[in-house]
């Protein structure tokens, strides 16, 4: 993007969420791993939410790993977050009510 600021990414972690188990971690970098990580996202359209604590926690944990049970909270803020800016509703709540997929 011409004339936006770019702010150098130290670290970036990616999770993955099947809407079943707790979501894992799938890809975490430093330096140009993370400015990777977060290009990709963007790329892809991939909401970014950028709490640089939460992402320093979620960095300690193993490649493949489900996040820990002391983030659960935080980490439904951020997937609620990503709904919120998709503007989606996930598909077993969907299906649960499937009043609010009418407006």
């Amino acid at each position: 993007m011409s004339g936006a600021r770019t702010q150098a990414v130290e670290v970036a972690v990616a999770l993955h969420w099947d809407g079943e188990r707790a979501p894992r971690v799938t890809a975490k970098g430093r330096g140009e791993v993370a400015a990777r990580i977060v290009a990709l996202a963007r790329e892809h359209q991939v909401p970014i939410d950028q709490e640089p604590g939460l992402v320093e926690v979620l960095a300690e944990v193993d490649l493949g790993e489900q996040i820990p049970d002391k983030l659960f909270v935080a980490i439904a803020q951020v997937i609620a977050f990503a709904y919120t800016v998709r503007g989606e509703l996930p598909a077993r709540l969907r299906e649960r009510h499937p009043e609010l997929g009418r407006r």
